[in-house]
């Protein structure tokens, strides 16, 4: 009985009063009750048109605006679909609140009584890419399982949390009254005294401090106090891809975030104290496991797991922006104006040593035949102003940006955490949605999403959303005809690629077909056709066929 008060009600309710404006997803018939109550309620619906790319869009929301994302799934299908997106979000730490649904009542359990969508166990499912899973399993359980939700979610370590909720508790009318407030703060999680005051002491006496920036020193809001301790310290700062955008990249202290390098590499190794925010110093930050550091690692992050998980140290489990701040307080009363310890990289000034580390990597790069590359990046970094946000994909320009590419102002954002294909597109997607609901005008909203031809294929559907929505994103598929950086892999290894090359649309035709302006450019216009689709309204697609080399390996005998 439409215009009757449901379950879904208390879920939009909730929702609201929690501070949610959008949500994304699919519709789907045991979710038709949430859809229901969101015609009586004032949420911004975004029907994407693959489930994994509405879990994108979600991330790609909470990345761009720091809200929690909110994710509405059908049962089966339609919440296994979203999985791949949703384990992105669980490996970076990105705030979501998922609600699914869910086959009715009287089919869960051990029976297999054949209803439509069912699973043994669905939330079992998302067990490995969310925070948490609960089923709500009467009415008015609704409100504070969802407010509860919202609260783990944005406490750190953040990520997405799952509920679901059966057909009939969505569906059913309820006597429950209209929720009023809901109220989530985060948790506290700041690092303990003795483990501060331990880092304190290892800092007083170190020559050569070095910091490396993760993902978790963005996620923690941690900017100011990691500048602060790095010019107090004197200690150089690199970023991992995660953590780009951490700290001021033309600093003369910042290392950028030339991880995949064997010149920093090798500075990070003579650090005699290491701090490492927010990182696991995992596969790509430890430059594919070679880095071998001869000094002692303090390593700050939410996660407990993450903790010495590669190298042993000093863990201090709290959130970054917390740990960083008490660190920053206390080495302002431990250090003094002439310390004891000057910072001295064997009688080289740490700035000094930056520069020259700097500059030993562009002469590197220069000695490669690279200057195609080179220039298509910074092209883009031209064109793209400097507050725009930018969102990745897992694609040969996007590992260049990993390295090179300063955010100034805007904010990176890719898929490292999981590194799946087609986030791109759906979470610049759900980026500028973002920027909209929150405020900003269609110019000063526009993002900049950047796939692969193979990336973009996983998301090609969603022109027909960015068109219906009509969303300020600019698109640039760089086109090499296959996957490019696989091919590159084989041919490096085996010396001949397999099932790389793949036949793909006019990407320009199909754009065209969902009513989407496009272009095609040489690579040498593409800073001039990006600057023309900013200026542009609504979606727009930008194409370069060209075929992008990456810098030679370091972490591989020569």
């Amino acid at each position: 009985m439409t215009g009757v008060r449901n379950g879904g009600d208390l879920v939009v309710e909730t929702l609201e009063a929690l501070g949610a404006k959008t949500v994304f997803g699919i519709p789907g018939q045991h979710a038709l009750g949430l859809f229901d109550a969101m015609g009586r309620g004032n949420l911004r619906f975004v029907s994407s048109r693959v489930e994994n790319n509405s879990a994108f869009a979600a991330d790609g929301y909470s990345r761009a605006t720091g809200e929690v994302g909110v994710l509405f799934l059908s049962t089966g299908p339609g919440a296994l679909t979203s999985l791949a997106g949703l384990q992105e979000a669980y490996a970076t730490g990105v705030p979501m609140v998922v609600v699914a649904s869910q086959i009715p009542l009287e089919g869960l359990g051990a029976r297999r009584k054949g209803m439509l969508h069912q699973l043994d166990d669905q939330k079992a499912s998302a067990a490995n890419v969310t925070k948490s899973q609960r089923l709500i399993q009467h009415a008015s359980g609704i409100p504070s399982a969802i407010q509860d939700a919202w609260t783990e979610a944005i406490s750190s370590p953040q990520g997405p949390v799952w509920l679901e909720i059966p057909q009939n508790v969505l569906l059913d009318p309820i006597v429950v009254p209209p929720v009023e407030d809901a109220l989530a703060e985060a948790a506290d999680n700041p690092p303990r005294v003795e483990l501060i005051r331990e880092a304190v002491k290892w800092l007083e006496a170190a020559e050569r401090p070095a910091i490396i920036a993760g993902g978790g020193t963005r996620r923690g809001r941690a900017e100011k106090s990691l500048l602060s301790i790095a010019e107090k310290l004197r200690a150089p700062v690199i970023c991992t891809p995660g953590g780009n955008g951490a700290f001021p990249w033309n600093h003369e202290l910042s290392l950028q975030s030339w991880i995949e390098d064997r010149y920093m590499t090798e500075l990070l190794e003579d650090a005699d104290v290491l701090i490492v925010i927010g990182s696991s110093l995992g596969e790509v930050t430890s430059n594919y496991f070679t880095f071998e550091p001869r000094g002692r690692i303090i390593q700050i992050d939410a996660e407990p797991r993450v903790l010495e998980s590669n190298r042993p140290g000093l863990g201090i489990r709290a959130d970054a922006g917390q740990a960083l701040a008490a660190l920053d307080s206390a080495l302002d009363a431990a250090l003094r104006p002439e310390r004891d310890t000057a910072p001295d990289w064997h009688g080289t000034a740490p700035e000094a040593l930056v520069k020259d580390t700097l500059a030993k990597v562009k002469a590197r790069l220069e000695s490669q035949d690279l200057g195609k590359e080179l220039k298509f990046m910074a092209d883009i970094r031209e064109a793209v102003p400097a507050d725009m946000q930018t969102f990745w994909d897992m694609t040969i320009s996007a590992y260049w940006g990993w390295s090179c590419w300063d955010a100034r102002q805007g904010q990176f954002h890719s898929a490292q955490g999981a590194g799946g294909l087609g986030f791109g597109f759906p979470a610049a997607i759900g980026g500028a949605v973002g920027l909209e609901t929150t405020g900003k005008a269609a110019g000063s909203a526009r993002v900049l999403a950047v796939s692969g031809d193979g990336s973009a294929m996983y998301s090609i559907s969603e022109l027909a959303t960015a068109k219906q929505h009509n969303i300020p994103v600019t698109w640039l598929i760089v086109d090499d005809g296959g996957y490019g950086i696989l091919r590159e892999y084989m041919v490096g290894a085996f010396g001949k690629a397999t099932a790389t090359e793949l036949a793909r649309p006019d990407f320009v035709k199909l754009a065209e077909s969902f009513g989407v302006p496009a272009v095609r450019v040489a690579p040498e216009n593409v800073g001039d056709a990006l600057k023309a689709g900013f200026a542009a309204d609504g979606p727009n697609v930008v194409v370069v066929e060209t075929l992008l080399k990456m810098f030679g390996p370091t972490h591989l005998a020569t």
